[in-house]
């Protein structure tokens, strides 16, 4: 019997659009070996594209698989669901043990958007799940309840400027002490 942490479990977000400044998009992914890969592509004012990569714990894992299961996505279907549009389009892609889920929906400005659709109930457990994974949910206990990919990179971002910074600092340590000939 495969324990929790066995089951296979993949997750691919996608939002994005292509327009004036080319095609704009934020993706990420959780990979089956605990890699959570993340790009984020804005030309806006010739932004370079940004590419993160970290492993992630079994227990970060362990909370995206309950957020997934407790939002009941995997019983949702996205045929009356948006199309998308020159706006732009999401992706949402789930593999949780031997369920195997694909979403494709047009962008959601807000719950005006979700409220609209053909299938409101559908598109708002679609929403707020994206909202959770992102860190951007604005529900209680929001820090104990999402996995916080924003969260995440800025952590890896943080913590990759403090590792420059004592290395230069070493560094400037190791030059200042040496004699040179």
């Amino acid at each position: 019997m495969a324990t929790e942490e066995n089951v296979e479990f993949y997750l691919r977000y996608y939002v994005g659009h292509k327009g004036k400044f080319g095609h704009e998009f934020l993706e990420f992914e959780f990979r089956p070996d605990g890699k959570l890969r993340y790009a984020n592509n804005s030309n806006y004012k010739n932004d370079t594209m940004i590419r993160k990569e970290v492993f992630l714990t079994p227990a970060v894992l362990k909370e995206c698989r309950r957020i997934i299961s407790d939002s009941e996505i995997m019983k949702e279907d996205d045929n009356n669901w948006p199309e998308p549009d020159r706006v732009g389009r999401q992706e949402l892609e789930i593999v949780m043990g031997n369920e195997h889920i694909s979403f494709t929906t047009s962008k959601i400005g807000s719950l005006v958007d979700v409220q609209s659709s053909k299938d409101p109930e559908g598109l708002r457990i679609f929403y707020y799940l994206v909202q959770k994974l992102l860190g951007r949910a604005q529900v209680a206990n929001c820090m104990t309840d999402c996995c916080c990919v924003f969260v995440i990179v800025s952590i890896l971002d943080a913590m990759i400027s403090s590792l420059i910074y004592k290395l230069s600092s070493n560094l400037n340590s190791v030059i200042a002490d040496s004699t040179f000939l």
